[in-house]
């Protein structure tokens, strides 16, 4: 007979076990993570296929748009539509996650006002179904590579750590607005409207290379505070070889922010989550 863990709820358990706890539910974060990819693609013609359709479609538009009517170039030796969609591959995991994480609380109201958990749980789902829907997309990029036999270089060893930078960054940020979320509704509205800004401020369509020719005007500094900078410009590097833009010297700052910002969303994250209820 399978007896089951009894579970004594007290004043002050959540603050001392949280990391326990989070740990024993590791189960209800897999359930949650196979949900949410489940609802995704339900009643979809082609399913999972949308992961890859939408890179190449938005692909397919910037290159004719930056290419061919703006005359943007981009870094020597390298196909430009493998520039854009390199980008394209890692703005989306950061994007799709963050935008996940954000309204995570939200949309597991119904459990968050039935039962007790660690509410952590919930983005970290979000990270999960974001990093599976990243795997797809970058098999489109491999696919394209080996068109314009382009393969990667030994940088490529060095991808996952742009992959764990961007899953960072999307986690530390998401936080924040996930519990604001659930607080000012407005916020869902925001979401939206600031990933539309980062996908044109971020290095996506154009190279780095740009930026740093302008290293004297008043904006490059500020430029560099966005982390997704040196990440995007990395996990191109890693991608395209030497011929790419990276500049690691930024990457440093880049990962001291998210360090910054991780420890900051967490705290705030577990000082509210408690809250969570009331308005919900």
């Amino acid at each position: 007979m399978k007896y089951s863990e009894e579970v004594v709820i007290e004043a002050g358990h959540g603050a001392k076990n949280y990391w326990k706890d989070l740990w024993k539910n590791r189960e209800l974060l897999w359930i949650l993570s196979k949900r949410d990819l489940s609802v995704r693609y339900k009643q979809t013609a082609i399913g999972a296929a949308w992961a890859v359709l939408r890179p190449f479609a938005t692909t397919v538009v910037m290159v004719f748009v930056f290419s061919k009517i703006a005359r943007l170039k981009g870094d020597v030796g390298i196909p430009y539509p493998l520039m854009v969609l390199a980008g394209i591959t890692i703005w989306n995991l950061f994007a799709n996650t963050f935008t996940q994480i954000s309204h995570s609380i939200l949309i597991n109201s119904n459990l968050v006002t039935k039962t007790y958990f660690p509410r952590l749980i919930m983005p970290l789902s979000s990270v999960i179904v974001g990093f599976i829907d990243f795997l797809i997309s970058l098999f489109l990029y491999a696919v394209i590579a080996i068109w314009y036999q382009h393969p990667p270089n030994w940088q490529i060893i060095l991808l996952p750590v742009f992959v764990l930078l961007s899953l960072l960054a999307a986690l530390s940020f998401g936080l924040i607005f996930a519990v604001m979320n659930v607080r000012f509704r407005d916020i869902g509205q925001l979401i939206p409207f600031l990933v539309q800004i980062g996908f044109y401020v971020c290095p996506i369509a154009y190279s780095g290379k740009l930026v740093e020719a302008n290293h004297d005007v008043w904006w490059y500094d500020i430029y560099y505070l966005n982390p997704l900078v040196s990440i995007i410009d990395g996990f191109k590097w890693c991608l395209l070889g030497d011929g790419a833009f990276f500049n690691i010297e930024h990457l440093y700052s880049a990962m001291g922010i998210i360090a910054l910002t991780l420890g900051i969303s967490i705290y705030y994250f577990r000082k509210e989550e408690n809250s969570f209820v009331d308005y919900i």
